[in-house]
């Protein structure tokens, strides 16, 4: 199943981008083996796994890497691994004896994935950072927010998860595709800077061109224009417009009850203003769903805003199957989709160190090398409540 069957992924454990790929890469079929601290199993910091959706999909094996041991079994794991995932700051792994000339010696083929929010060289390379700090650098959260406040952070897709965790996937399926040509690997170094100043390949030419404001709230896509803007409905709920085109716009005002109204010109700034005060004077005068009733479907160009719950139960979204219940929960489904090698939820997330024992038996190691490591505590074995072994998850549907 899924078109990275057969691909051996070595996740060392992180949080946000990483982890993110590292399901991305487990939902499309990869095998991905997540190296979590040994001082994590049973810990009070460790949640509960049934939440933690990025999780799922893998196994995971409690390693110490300040013991010679636990670091000699990742090198062994590493030398039958296609490829490698780090999160860490810029020359911890080296400092681990994990760095890219250690696991290349090891595994001339291996695509070593590194994700970090500055980049690995640069002047702010060792400094710590949140998604919020990094788009900041990009010009991404100038730009995002209206015009009467301060910039918004959108939450953190555009950063973690979009110019970090997608382009650190991309690089690795394109580092794999070569190294299958070539015979050789190389590094992927994903910075979260470095993709969300790709994702911004638009609005820089835009800018260039004088069709792009830097004032926030002012230009197409931001809530500058009233036709693509969001808008309260009657019962405190919110929909959203975007008939960019003028057929759309035509069809718009058609469906609201507008199209014999004197109104401005769509593209008049002069008059902006009076269509956002007459759109939202409109809005208000139905609720939400009941304007859902009257625009979905339609070229208006229109969708009623909904929470994730809501999300979760709209019927175009359980007609596609868009959602998957994993473990009791409902999760979004692996995307994109394939015809042939379809994508699928390897399992629910595992407990810290759940694994250890069956993985690196899996991984080549007997059972009285796995042994001698336990008793060593260079690897450690979750002893508490044991879950269900990775499996097919359940499409969320219309009954």
């Amino acid at each position: 199943m899924g078109p990275l069957q057969g691909t051996k992924v070595i996740e060392m454990a992180g949080i946000g981008p990483g982890p993110f790929c590292g399901m991305l890469l487990s939902d499309m079929g990869a095998e991905v083996l997540r190296i979590d601290r040994a001082d994590a199993v049973g810990s009070a910091e460790e949640r509960d796994p049934r939440f933690e959706a990025m999780h799922r999909g893998r196994r995971s094996i409690a390693v110490d890497l300040k013991h010679p041991e636990g670091v000699a079994t990742v090198k062994r794991l590493v030398a039958s691994a296609d490829v490698l995932i780090e999160g860490y700051r810029p020359g911890v792994m080296e400092r681990l004896g994990l760095g890219p000339d250690a696991c290349l010696a090891l595994q001339p083929r291996l695509v070593y994935g590194r994700m970090t929010g500055w980049g690995q060289h640069g002047p702010l390379a060792q400094a710590a950072g949140h998604d919020i700090n990094y788009i900041a650098l990009t010009g991404a959260l100038h730009a995002i927010g209206n015009g009467a406040g301060k910039p918004v952070p959108p939450l953190n897709l555009v950063g973690d998860f979009g110019g970090g965790a997608l382009y650190l996937a991309f690089g690795i399926a394109c580092a794999l595709l070569e190294a299958r040509r070539s015979g050789q690997g190389q590094v992927v170094d994903a910075a979260i800077v470095d993709g969300t100043g790709s994702m911004l390949t638009f609005l820089h030419g835009a800018f260039a061109r004088d069709a792009w404001s830097h004032e926030r709230g002012n230009n197409l896509l931001d809530g500058g224009r009233p036709w693509y803007d969001s808008y309260e409905t009657a019962d405190g709920r919110h929909v959203c417009i975007g008939a960019i085109e003028p057929k759309f716009y035509r069809e718009l005002l058609a469906r609201l009850g507008l199209a014999d109204e004197d109104l401005p010109d769509q593209h008049d700034p002069a008059g902006w203003a009076r269509l956002r005060s007459r759109f939202a004077e409109v809005f208000k005068s139905r609720t939400r769903d009941e304007w859902s009733a009257r625009l979905e479907g339609t070229d208006a160009c229109f969708a009623p805003v909904l929470d994730l719950h809501e999300a979760q139960r709209h019927p175009h979204n359980l007609a596609r199957g868009a959602f998957v219940d994993v473990d009791g929960l409902a999760q979004p489904a692996p995307a994109p989709r394939f015809s042939r090698t379809p994508a699928r939820v390897a399992g629910p997330a595992p407990q810290v160190g759940q694994h250890t024992r069956t993985a690196l038996g899996q991984w080549g190691f007997t059972a009285a090398e796995v042994g001698r490591l336990l008793a060593m505590g260079s690897v450690v074995q979750a002893t508490g409540h044991q879950r269900v072994a990775p499996g097919s998850s359940t499409a969320l549907t219309s009954p």
